[in-house]
């Protein structure tokens, strides 16, 4: 017999009154965590209503079954929570709601720890503002027996007073990145600003803050996920579309976090992360202050190349990313295609006539990049161009540094 059915007769049989009818209502407290009790309960509030007295549901969960939420936070893309099924949109937003007002703990309309998880990783991906939940403390969720109910209790960190702070550094970082925009930016003005912005001013360091935006802009330290939640933040209040993304690393072990942007209507990778870190530099480039913000390698990179290094994590959808259209290079007219060391000497030249102390140039393919690396990175094969740059410059001596991103078939010349 249907759940509905039964439960009329119960119904019939509690209000004809006496004690049969109470315990027939009793055993009515097991049928109601059937699959098909909060449908019913739904098309019946009388019934559900009863059925949550009787059973001892607490009165808030009766209030937040009968909430309505929005299906949009204002200033927000929340790209996984359109990711969620309905149900879990709604604890989404129970989530959303007590973390917001820091709750030690609250009831949520979910029982199940999988889909609690999975709300928990869209609401962390969606929100880099909440920042007192984003570092190493454990949150739990307590379930109760045969109940679809749960209560959720997060991991806070920071007090009051170190928020107010934090608040302040944030607000002030974000007046200062207005401040680095041209009149009327573009989204690739906007989003290379903010870029070069968090590598100017954050170093890669492990902390106790490195996962959240609190560790960008309140330490200054943080590691890849608190640079991409600082990108995502600082991007969303710019009203430009920004993913954070988690994965794994392809070439070594390891997880890692970057960003999805969309410019100009096209979805483009960005990896704050690794463009804060030139390692392939030869000697001493990669410390030198000036070089630091150089690196635009991982902006916008070609998405064939970038997915080489990194895979998102399968747990959601994330857009296909397809141009290079944005790609520093390819704005910059420093791509040589077809490769011919004349070709890399003359773009050399000219730039160096323009006054760049920094030349970088893109090769299209393995073949042309294998051969320019022969050709310009080999012993001292380079001297031809720190010859004329002494030259143009009227020095005697040059101190000059080199290197190569094999991935994106890049070469440097840093003076």
């Amino acid at each position: 017999m249907k759940l509905k059915s039964i439960l009329k007769i119960l119904l019939s049989f509690f209000l004809l009154g006496g004690i049969s009818g109470f315990l027939i209502v009793i055993v009515s407290f097991r049928m109601s965590e059937s699959p098909e009790y909060e449908e019913f309960a739904e098309n019946n509030p009388l019934i559900g209503t009863l059925i949550d007295v009787i059973t001892s549901t607490p009165e808030e969960v009766r209030k937040l079954r009968e909430t309505e939420y929005p299906d949009h936070d204002p200033g927000h893309q929340e790209f996984y929570y359109r990711q969620l099924k309905e149900d879990e949109r709604k604890g989404y937003r129970e989530m959303l709601e007590g973390i917001r007002n820091r709750r030690t703990d609250f009831y949520m309309t979910i029982a199940d720890p999988v889909q609690i998880d999975r709300i928990a990783s869209a609401l962390y991906n969606d929100h880099p503002e909440l920042y007192w939940i984003h570092n190493k403390e454990k949150s739990f969720t307590t379930s109760y027996d045969h109940a679809t109910y749960s209560k959720f209790s997060p991991g806070y960190t920071y007090t009051q007073q170190q928020m107010q702070e934090i608040d302040s550094r944030i607000e002030a970082a974000f007046r200062e990145v207005c401040s680095l925009l041209p009149e009327n930016p573009s989204d690739y003005d906007m989003v290379k600003t903010v870029y070069e912005y968090l590598i100017d001013h954050t170093e890669y360091v492990d902390s106790e803050n490195d996962q959240s935006i609190a560790g960008v802009f309140w330490k200054k330290e943080a590691v890849c996920a608190g640079y991409a939640r600082a990108a995502m933040y600082l991007l969303e209040r710019l009203n430009i579309p920004c993913i954070f993304v988690e994965g794994d690393s392809l070439q070594e072990e390891g997880r890692h976090a970057w960003n999805i942007v969309t410019i100009d209507g096209e979805y483009y990778y960005m990896d704050v992360t690794n463009g804060d870190q030139p390692d392939f530099l030869v000697g001493e480039a990669s410390q030198l202050l000036e070089h630091k913000t150089t690196v635009l390698d991982y902006l916008c990179p070609y998405p064939e190349e970038y997915e080489k290094l990194y895979q998102a994590s399968p747990d959601f959808e994330i857009p296909a990313c397809t141009s290079h259209a944005m790609n520093f290079y390819v704005l910059n007219g420093s791509v040589i295609d077809p490769y011919s060391w004349q070709a890399v000497y003359d773009f050399c030249c000219m730039r160096i006539d323009n006054g760049a102390a920094v030349l970088r140039f893109r090769l299209e393919t393995d073949e042309d990049f294998d051969q320019a690396s022969d050709d310009w990175l080999q012993d001292d094969n380079s001297r031809p161009v720190s010859q004329y740059y002494m030259q143009r410059n009227g020095l005697e001596y040059v101190e000059y540094y080199c290197g190569a991103l094999d991935t994106f078939h890049t070469i440097y010349f840093i003076f």
